[in-house]
C-alpha cells in the first residue's frame, strides 16, 4: 500500500520561503521519478518539479526555476520541495507524486503519474 504524505504548507507574507515534505510509504524514492505539483483554485494542476535520484536528474517547470528547489533522503524516504522569494501567485495546494511513467520533462506531466498526497496548502499574501 503506497502513501505518500505532504507536511510543511501554510501561510507567507511575500517574499518568505517554506519547504515542504513528502514522505512516502509502501514506495522507494530511492530509484523513482517523484514531482511535486499544484493547483489553485479554478486552475489545472500543473507541474512544479520533479527528481530522479538514482541520475541526480531534475526538471523544474519554467515559472518556479531559480525559485523552487527539489530533493530528496533516500534514508528518509522523503522528497521536499524548498521554495523561496514566494508570490501571491504560488498561492496552491501543492501535491506530491510518485512512480512517473517517463522521465525528465514528462514527468511534469500530471496524468504520468500513479500515485498522489492528499496535499498541503501553500498561501501567500
Amino acid at each position: 500500500h503506497v502513501q505518500l504524505v505532504e507536511s510543511g504548507g501554510g501561510s507567507v507574507q511575500a517574499g518568505g520561503s517554506l519547504r515542504l515534505s513528502c514522505a512516502a510509504s509502501g514506495y522507494g524514492v530511492r530509484s523513482a521519478y517523484m514531482g511535486w505539483f499544484r493547483q489553485a483554485p479554478g486552475k489545472e494542476r500543473e507541474g512544479v518539479a520533479t527528481i530522479f535520484n538514482r541520475g541526480g536528474s531534475t526538471s523544474y517547470a519554467d515559472s518556479v526555476e531559480g525559485q523552487f528547489t527539489i530533493s530528496q533522503d533516500n534514508a528518509k524516504n522523503t522528497v521536499y520541495l524548498k521554495m523561496t522569494s514566494l508570490k501571491p501567485e504560488d498561492t496552491a495546494m501543492h501535491y506530491c507524486a510518485a512512480d512517473c511513467t517517463g522521465g525528465g520533462r514528462w514527468c511534469l506531466i500530471p496524468r504520468n503519474y500513479n500515485y498522489w498526497g492528499q496535499g498541503t496548502q501553500v498561501t501567500v499574501s
